[in-house]
């Protein structure tokens, strides 16, 4: 095409079209020029087709043979109404030209800025968007595939289906869900988007509440579309580098329910930490911000891969566009799932989602409105916390409610007294001495001032409600998260639980971003498998996606605004684990039916608003602001409001501060570097460097092509704000700006105003006794423990058989009960009337429920304290009895050890039987020879008096 040609509307739309097709790796010729066999995509201009079918603008050959046409549009034309011209030129290849098929399979219609693609070997063919044009290695691989694929296979079940032409057509022959190991959710959740990614829907939403296996379901759905579907890569998207780490594990975990390979023996799976993709590998697990950084072209911070950045994405209005990489081509993933999808959807973030040709599917526990549009309101799954529950898949929290007199109102130290005040940075601290009152309110603590004994008096009632209100009976404090407001808040917390609870530096440890020594994921790992730290603090590492399944308590020191966040970290703790994995790290705990929510600071309370990115940049952290530029966020209100903040540190700084920055930045001080942007920002400096780039002379008023205004603007601004993108600069910057000081107030007494359940809680407890009670009375006929429970006297023994079928049949839907649930609805109701606090219980205190609900008992007390009671009573009755006859002690020290073995025994079973001595713990000392010898032929009288006097 000639040069002049490129002027026209058209024109410039073929000029971006050429400059597409050849970073894809086309050959772009006009006919005359044309050699079909110089390399594998040979782009053909201006192409005539056969009698009545005009010219094709572009018509593509792939491997010497025609594959199919481009219909090049100017820009702003629509492109749908262009498929009809396109399906033309498909038809009109002339008689005796090589073709692939016939008529053409491909068919793309662009304007260089918009570019709709058909593949014509997809069943029912529609078109669909695309960033760019794919690789003429793509197209052969697709036609190679076509020929090859179209026959039919045995699968491991042992049916036979056809493969399939294409991705689209594989989709709709898929075998069916092998569903052992999995929940019905995860069944419903992978059906759902298998029906929907076959109907060729482009994006899918999965919303599944934390700790119901999302990751789990994630991975069964990638591996059915790898292995029978043929999916040639997936993109696993997540937005913190620990959560990648996390969901390599699970990938590496995952055993193929099809044979009996682990995901990573039968498929490479990468972790991306570098920008190099491996293209041997089926799955690539990567953060959205590396990602994004690699389709930039940059490096990304090491720090930035570890730190969720929800709010960057929404600092961009009109992000900075992501132009076609040809180390990525758009077909380089046929899938990307993105994890926390609320998060990922946002302008920045959005067009590393848009960039593939591949299907969306998003993974939430909490979707906002936004992110039902981005999916295009395509939810084939919901299932929410409630669901859970009830389905056993997540387990409830109660609400403990903490008041503190200076959390809800604040306080005033008068003049004369002394506090200390603390450098942010340094933490070093001074004493100075107050001329005038000073006052606070809630909204200062812990940012400008804190006061120890806020903290303290939260942590002391924590600690001592811990094992007679919260975890009654307990001796191990349950793994308990705290969410503290910032990295020096939590430093303060950590120190004062330590404190209190008078245990060493491993038992509470801070986890945040900041945590040096132990790498935080670490930390973390050590949080989640080991007995130490009990206590872990954090500010939001762990709020969200972190997977610690034995958390029992989490603890609000921070308020929070966002329903999503909010979700999100009380998700922490619902998490179902095992008993024996639970008790491997809290010795302790029979199991975790419900975990507790300690909430100090109202946050259950408050109003939440959807979690949406934050447009108001005076509220946006400073540090956010530097990495916003360091993602190339060059929008004016960004950077003023960066250069803003910069001049005003000028006059709080020490010298020592200057040279730091002077010494990272080129000799630059603040002042400069502020000023710099502000220069940067105007736009007659953006119209001489416009003028000069042209070479066009300084002055005048020649008019300037927009583009070229825009890269002028471009280079200046990037030229100004070139020191940021260094990450120790924007640290020290970051450090040095915090570096005001912090009143400490010492002097101030807080008070605890209220620490107890909150209403809601008790309401439940409420409701599940009432529930309880109701059902005892509707099936005392029908359930055979209540049968003999109800007849008094016994018409016979209850067994511990029939107490196990009571048990099985509360644990079932609809009421989803056990002992331990029950004993604390109890115990938050009626505490002066429960003993025993509500330690590990064990299946026959059922019985003790049982009699307390009929008000049989009057007290609620554990079955094993009410046998040891009987067995007291009857071991005193029979040392009586014997005294009086003049007898000795009617039993040997031996013989008493083996009589509460027996006691032992029927306080678990019920019951003893002659054939229970040939087990543990009684074959350990001898067995039933053993205990034979010891008593003769009383035994048998003994066994049945005790059998019917302990459980009474």
């Amino acid at each position: 095409m000639d040069e002049k040609d490129y002027r026209t509307p058209e024109g410039q739309a073929r000029k971006t079209i050429d400059e597409l097709l050849t970073a894809a790796g086309w050959h772009v010729v006009n006919a005359d020029r044309a050699n079909i066999h110089a390399g594998c995509g040979i782009a053909i201009r201006e192409f005539p087709l056969g009698s009545g079918h005009g010219f094709a603008d572009y018509l593509l050959y792939v491997d010497g043979k025609a594959a199919g046409v481009i219909e090049a549009k100017k820009s702003g034309a629509t492109l749908s109404g262009v498929e009809r011209q396109s399906e033309k030129y498909l038809k009109g290849l002339p008689e005796g030209l090589p073709r692939w098929a016939s008529p053409l399979p491909f068919a793309y219609q662009s304007t260089g800025g918009e570019t709709r693609f058909t593949n014509g070997l997809d069943p029912e063919p529609r078109s669909r968007p695309l960033f760019a044009f794919h690789r003429p290695e793509q197209l052969a691989a697709w036609l190679e595939d076509g020929a090859a694929n179209a026959t039919r296979v045995k699968e491991p079940a042992g049916d036979y289906r056809t493969r399939g032409k294409t991705f689209l057509e594989r989709l709709r022959h898929m075998p069916l869900l092998a569903e052992e190991g999995l929940w019905p959710a995860q069944i419903t959740a992978i059906k759902n988007l298998e029906q929907s990614l076959a109907a060729n829907k482009p994006r899918a939403l999965i919303q599944m509440a934390t700790g119901s296996g999302k990751t789990f379901t994630a991975i069964s759905f990638i591996y059915r579309l790898i292995k029978f579907a043929g999916a040639r890569r997936v993109l696993f998207l997540v937005d913190r580098g620990n959560l990648g780490d996390q969901t390599l594990k699970e990938f590496q975990q995952y055993a193929s329910p099809y044979n009996n390979f682990k995901f990573t023996e039968e498929y490479i799976v990468q972790r991306l930490t570098s920008n190099t993709l491996d293209t041997t590998a089926r799955v690539c697990i990567c953060t959205i911000q590396r990602m994004y950084s690699m389709l930039m072209d940059k490096d990304l911070p090491e720090e930035l891969d570890e730190e969720s950045v929800g709010e960057i994405g929404g600092l961009f209005r009109q992000p900075e566009p992501i132009k076609y990489k040809e180390k990525y081509p758009i077909e380089s993933f046929d899938i990307i799932v993105t994890d926390e999808c609320h998060r990922s959807i946002y302008n920045l973030w959005a067009q590393v989602l848009e960039y593939f040709d591949a299907y969306l599917i998003g993974l939430t526990a909490t979707p906002s409105k936004q992110t039902f549009g981005f999916f295009h309101q395509n939810l084939v799954m919901e299932y929410n916390h409630e669901m859970a529950v009830a389905d056993g898949v997540n387990v409830n929290y109660d609400v403990y409610r903490i008041r503190t007199a200076i959390t809800e109102q604040g306080s005033k130290v008068e003049s004369g007294y002394a506090v200390q005040i603390m450098e942010r940075d340094t933490r070093k601290k001074r004493w100075e001495q107050l001329d005038d009152d000073f006052s606070y309110d809630p909204n200062q603590l812990d940012r400008d001032v804190v006061a120890p004994d806020q903290i303290r008096k939260i942590v002391q009632t924590y600690r001592d409600k811990l094992f007679t209100d919260i975890f009654p009976g307990r001796e191990w404090v349950p793994k308990t998260l705290i969410f503290a407001k910032d990295d020096a808040h939590a430093e303060n917390i950590v120190e004062i639980v330590r404190e209190e609870f008078g245990k060493g530096n491993d038992f509470a440890q801070k986890i945040t971003y900041r945590t040096t020594g132990a790498k935080p994921k670490d930390l973390i790992n050590e949080f989640r498998t080991s007995p130490m730290p009990r206590v872990a603090v954090t500010v939001d590492m762990i709020a969200t996606g972190t997977d610690i399944k034995a958390v029992e308590v989490v603890l609000f020191m921070r308020a929070v605004k966002s329903r999503a966040f909010f979700e999100q970290m009380k998700g922490r703790g619902v998490r179902v684990i095992s008993p024996d994995d639970l008790q491997s790290v809290t010795p302790d705990a029979r199991a975790k039916d419900h975990f507790v929510i300690v909430d100090a600071v109202g946050v259950c309370e408050r109003d939440k608003t959807d979690s949406r990115p934050m447009e108001q940049k005076p509220t946006v952290s400073f540090e956010k602001l530097m990495q916003a530029v360091a993602f190339g966020n060059t929008e004016d209100d960004v950077l003023s409001s960066l250069a803003g903040r910069l001049a005003r540190m000028e006059h709080r700084m020490s010298a020592e501060d200057d040279k730091q920055i002077r010494a990272l930045s080129g000799g630059l001080g603040v002042k400069q570097l502020s000023h710099r942007i502000i220069a940067a920002l105007d736009p007659d400096r953006h119209i001489e460097q416009a003028k000069a780039d042209l070479g066009l002379a300084p002055g005048g008023d020649q008019p300037i092509p927009e583009p070229a205004l825009a890269a002028a603007r471009h280079k200046v601004i990037q030229e100004a704000i070139q020191p940021f993108y260094d990450p120790e600069l924007r640290e020290v910057i970051d450090a040095i700006k915090k570096k005001n000081e912090v009143v400490i107030d010492i002097i101030s007494a807080d008070e605890v105003l209220e620490a107890t359940f909150s209403q809601d809680a008790l309401d439940r407890a409420k409701g599940m006794v009432r529930s309880f009670e109701q059902f005892i009375a509707e099936h005392k006929d029908e359930i055979t423990a209540l049968q003999v429970l109800y007849s008094r006297p016994y018409k016979h023994r209850l067994t511990f058989e029939a107490v196990k079928e009571l048990a099985e049949t509360i644990e079932k839907p609809p009421y989803l009960w056990n002992e331990s649930q029950l004993w604390n609805a109890y115990a938050a109701l009626e505490k002066s009337r429960v003993k025993g606090a509500s330690g590990r219980r064990i299946l026959t205190d059922l019985v003790s429920l049982v009699r307390f609900a009929i008000h049989q008992d009057n007290e609620l007390i554990p079955f094993p304290e009410r046998v040891n009671a009987n067995f007291k009573a009857w071991l005193n009755n029979q040392i009586r009895h014997s005294r009086e006859r003049g007898n000795p002690e009617p039993f040997t020290p031996e013989q008493v050890r083996w009589l509460e073995m027996i006691r032992d025994h029927i306080a678990a079973n019920l019951g003893i039987e002659p054939d229970d001595f040939e087990y543990a713990p009684f074959s350990q000392h001898g067995g039933l020879g053993k205990v034979h010898q010891l008593f003769g032929e009383k035994l048998n009288a003994i066994i049945e008096e005790l059998n019917e006097t302990l459980a009474a």
